[in-house]
């Protein structure tokens, strides 16, 4: 799913605690809370050149969407990832954000698109893609903003999944959604870079 794909908690944990050892030696802090059940929600590292901060407990908020009534958030999957995350990457010069939360509603696929596309009209724009996985039509890299400012595209391949997407490719807002038995999942996203000429 589009969590998955963004993020892959657990190995980016862990290569973020590696990471964290080595840069301890550079002077830098860290900061790691526990969830209830003593797994870690919320990783904050800050070195000279930037920081890096991981919450599992995302904010619907935090996309600029609202939630779709009604909609539960997806619990965890069997082996602990969670299915929301709020991730900020900054250093000297670029920065990354993304915002990513998945969600399941019993009611149809075209009913949480018109709702999204009317929400998502605010942000210009609204393309309709299709693709075979949650995530798999998000191109995120920072080329600088003349050709981050370029409209998002569609570049899947035509699969069962409908993306709703609107911005720029250094800013944007998606919602991906695919039926799921008589209901539908659903996943909305914000990404969003910039680098030393947009800041």
């Amino acid at each position: 799913m589009l969590i998955s794909k963004v993020l892959d908690n657990k190995r980016k944990a862990l290569i973020a605690v590696a990471f964290a050892g080595w840069l301890t030696v550079l002077g830098c802090s860290i900061d790691v809370k526990n969830g209830q059940n003593g797994e870690t929600s919320k990783v904050d590292i800050q070195t000279p050149v930037g920081g890096i901060h991981v919450n599992e407990a995302a904010d619907i908020r935090d996309t600029g969407l609202p939630a779709y009534p009604g909609a539960r958030i997806k619990e965890k999957s069997h082996d602990g990832d969670s299915k929301s995350a709020n991730v900020n990457l900054s250093s000297m010069g670029f920065g990354l954000k993304v915002v990513a939360l998945e969600y399941e509603s019993d009611d149809p696929p075209d009913k949480i698109m018109a709702f999204y596309r009317d929400k998502l009209k605010k942000y210009g724009d609204v393309l309709q893609c299709r693709t075979t996985k949650h995530g798999g039509d998000v191109d995120a890299d920072y080329h600088g903003s003349e050709s981050g400012s370029k409209p998002v595209t569609c570049k899947g391949d035509g699969g069962r999944v409908i993306e709703l997407k609107v911005g720029t490719e250094n800013n944007q807002h998606i919602v991906s959604v695919e039926p799921e038995g008589k209901g539908t999942d659903f996943a909305v996203v914000l990404v969003q870079i910039h680098g030393k000429d947009t800041i």
